[in-house]
């Protein structure tokens, strides 16, 4: 047989084989043809990936291949594979214009870094999302180079990620164990695990690593730069290259402000992302059909992120998504032995001492009541629901000299006011005891069982309620 017959036998290339073609990193060339036979070529910016028979094409201009295939609704694209430099011809027809949803948003992310680097920011504007059906994929005849060498494979990072995430027994070893699968097995130094607070509709900052503050307790708004937008269409976000569309500041500003303007303590956490990311890829955590969270990475180098990254990712956060609703479903015992807790507990020995054990200068705490904003000697601490928490057992420990709290009678106090469903609780203690571990040593949450934890306090406390 010879290399011509070999060819003509080759099975037709899939779009999963061409992927890489579809990153932006090269633009295509699109043929289009009017009605009176007279055909067209131009270059496109963005061919997007949208599944196994569909992509979608940037829709920029009202040009003359816009006007081509609202008449004639077939066409041909070249695109180019970055690596080997092979082309492949895609036969493609037109089915409708997207402009807005997940598709829309994740051209659109991608498409504010392919101009930010090709120097077209003020040009580049995505109109809407031209989605095609592709008919055929042609490979075209050449010399192509050789391909790159073989990466880890992305099942085997799957399959330890799904190991680490299975031992855990708790929320902070699996957010944990999360980020030291993305480190460990795919080189990804800067990442975040961020929760939904879906009273606020804000995500806030739980876990982080590689970065000089933790930044637990920084928010972000649905909506807001490539997380925001993640978390509201609830798709992944890529970007490739630098892009000022969307970066965001240091220090994401808290609410608090807003709230009660006449507030004038700082209250920032400051935001822990790098000051100048040049990839940047965020995935929804989705577990049941609800949204959890965000499971987000960065880098400062250009093209660190691709489909094959993306898609580990969203794997991982699928099985994120599953094990943080199990905890939270799980049965506990422990609770369930103690819906009626007692008044007082016995005195631990150690750190955790009751508040009359507790020796030098007192504490001075302070919640403001409009939005749960509790104040450490002047010092922002927390505030919403997890400040709610805080202040029921800080002032638990000072009334009635309790160490020991379960989470069940959290659940059940209405004057901390979570949700009817999926309350996070799990989430936000966890929160609170971040918070607390940078905020110093006098305070602590210690886990002392399923359900069940102890609040350490090695100085006095001095309470004090403001109004709003």
């Amino acid at each position: 047989m010879n290399a011509a017959q070999s060819t003509q036998l080759a099975p037709e290339p899939s779009l999963a084989d061409i992927r890489p073609c579809l990153e932006g990193a090269i633009p295509a060339v699109m043929a289009t043809c009017a009605l009176d036979g007279t055909p067209n070529v131009a270059y496109i910016s963005q061919v997007f990936y949208v599944d196994e028979r569909h992509v979608a094409l940037s829709f920029q201009f009202f040009n003359k291949t816009r006007k081509n295939i609202l008449a004639n609704p077939y066409a041909t694209v070249l695109v180019l594979h970055p690596v080997t430099a092979a082309f492949f011809r895609m036969h493609i027809r037109y089915l409708r214009t997207e402009t807005e949803g997940p598709v829309f948003e994740g051209m659109k992310a991608q498409l504010a870094g392919i101009a930010s680097h090709s120097g077209m920011a003020g040009v580049f504007r995505l109109l809407g999302s031209d989605i095609y059906e592709v008919e055929q994929i042609e490979c075209i005849d050449g010399e192509p180079l050789p391909a790159a060498p073989a990466r880890a494979s992305m099942m085997t990072v799957l399959r330890r990620g799904s190991e680490s995430l299975s031992r855990c027994t708790g929320l902070d070893g699996l957010l944990n164990a999360a980020l030291a699968t993305l480190a460990d097995f795919l080189g990804i130094r800067h990442a975040m695990v961020l929760m939904l607070d879906a009273a606020t509709q804000r995500l806030y900052t739980v876990a982080s690593c590689g970065y000089a503050t933790s930044g637990v307790g920084s928010e972000i708004d649905m909506g807001d730069g490539v997380i925001g937008v993640a978390a509201r269409e609830r798709t992944p976000v890529r970007i490739t290259h630098m892009t000022n569309a969307y970066l965001y500041t240091r220090a994401v500003r808290s609410s608090l402000r807003a709230d009660t303007p006449e507030l004038m303590l700082d209250t920032d956490i400051p935001y822990p992302g790098l000051a100048e990311p040049h990839s940047q890829l965020a995935v929804p955590i989705v577990s049941a059909g609800r949204l959890l969270g965000v499971l987000f990475a960065e880098s400062p180098h250009d093209l660190q992120f691709g489909f094959e990254e993306e898609d580990a990712l969203v794997a991982l956060a699928g099985h994120l998504g599953a094990a943080i609703d199990l905890m939270q479903a799980g049965p506990e015992a422990a609770e369930l032995a103690d819906a009626a807790p007692a008044s007082a507990d016995k005195a631990p020995d150690g750190p955790g001492a009751k508040a009359g054990k507790a020796g030098g200068a007192a504490l001075q705490l302070r919640r403001f009541k409009s939005n749960d904003s509790v104040f450490v000697n002047d010092s922002y601490l927390i505030k919403g629901v997890a400040g709610a928490i805080f202040w029921k057992l800080v002032t638990d420990h000072v009334r009635q000299g309790r160490t020991e709290f379960s989470n069940r009678e959290l659940r059940l106090d209405p004057a901390i006011r979570l949700p009817d469903v999926t309350d996070n609780l799990e989430a936000r203690l966890l929160l609170l005891q971040r918070r607390l571990a940078e905020h110093g040593p006098h305070i602590r949450i210690e886990k002392t069982g399923r359900g069940r934890f102890r609040l350490a306090v090695q100085r006095p406390l001095a309470l004090s309620d403001v109004a709003a």
